[in-house]
């Protein structure tokens, strides 16, 4: 079997390069920024929501590399389900990457689960989850979501975890 370390390394690397989604998506119903400031992360996540599915995605902004990647994967992975799925696959995520809920508990994470490691990197912990934040936030009309201070996602659940 691979070693996971040099798979997380090689998925970074290809989405950094060559990012799934990456531009502007005409005509949001909805949409969100994202800073963390600790690293200089700066990303726009805009959605097309017909009806309950997600018809559209599109992310733009200059990030670091784990950002960029997670989230081209997110795009990815979000892109034609419908929302209540996004929001459990948010959750999964965030609870997988800050080390809240082991492997074996989440049943709808994928591929995503090169991400898992990131739990032991703590300083990229907000690289790779501000993404994520930023769509829960498009989700629900939060113009603007920041990995620090009085706003740092990292104590505190999303919904009703």
């Amino acid at each position: 079997m691979a070693d996971p370390r040099t798979l997380y390394q090689e998925v970074i690397l290809d989405h950094n390069r060559k990012p799934r989604n990456y531009g502007v998506l005409e005509h949001p119903s909805h949409h969100a920024e994202g800073v963390n400031p600790l690293c200089g992360d700066h990303i726009t996540v805009a959605l097309d929501v017909a009806g309950e599915t997600v018809a559209g995605i599109a992310f733009q902004g200059e990030s670091c590399a784990i950002c960029k990647a997670s989230a081209s994967m997110m795009t990815a992975a979000i892109k034609g389900k419908t929302r209540a799925e996004a929001e459990i696959l948010i959750q999964e995520f965030l609870d997988m990457a800050t080390g809240k809920r082991d492997l074996g508990q989440l049943s709808h994470i994928g591929r995503l689960t090169v991400f898992a490691g990131v739990r032991e990197l703590p300083m990229r912990v907000k690289c790779a989850i501000l993404p994520w934040h930023t769509l829960h936030a498009a989700f629900h009309s939060v113009a603007s979501v920041s990995t620090e201070a009085d706003a740092d996602p990292m104590p505190a659940p999303i919904g009703n975890g």
